[in-house]
């Protein structure tokens, strides 16, 4: 199967390796967040993780699926994949503690994709 978002080639083990492919999310773009690089927000679809967010590592527009980074929503924000600068995660973790109620309804099904835009609250500066 071809990824529309990547171009990436991705194999049942592919899939069952990343529980959350980015074509089953919505990417997010700096000037909608605040953030410096780009945010996917999925809803839980069939992962058997908890609530997660993706987002490249490379500052900017670039939607790089290989320089990914994946953080957990809960507890408290952490990483769980790929890496982060300090001053990264710093400004990731705020993004998500300022939004961690629409990330929730969202993951949860409980609004769509139009909704979540529509709730996100950007940073106000990166």
């Amino acid at each position: 199967m071809l990824s529309p978002v990547v171009g990436r080639v991705l194999t049942r083990r592919t899939l069952e390796a990343d529980q959350d492919p980015p074509y089953f999310a919505s990417p997010l773009y700096p000037r909608t967040t605040g953030l410096p690089m780009i945010v996917w927000v999925s809803p839980r679809g069939n992962a058997r993780h908890d609530v997660r967010i993706k987002l490249n590592a490379t500052h900017g527009n670039q939607m790089n699926i290989d320089n990914t980074a994946t953080v957990a929503v809960r507890p408290s924000p952490h990483v769980v994949a790929g890496r982060l600068s300090t001053d990264d995660e710093r400004v990731v973790t705020n993004w998500i503690t300022l939004n961690a109620e629409a990330i929730l309804a969202y993951w949860n099904g409980n609004i769509d994709t139009m909704e979540l835009v529509q709730t996100l609250k950007p940073l106000s500066s990166c």
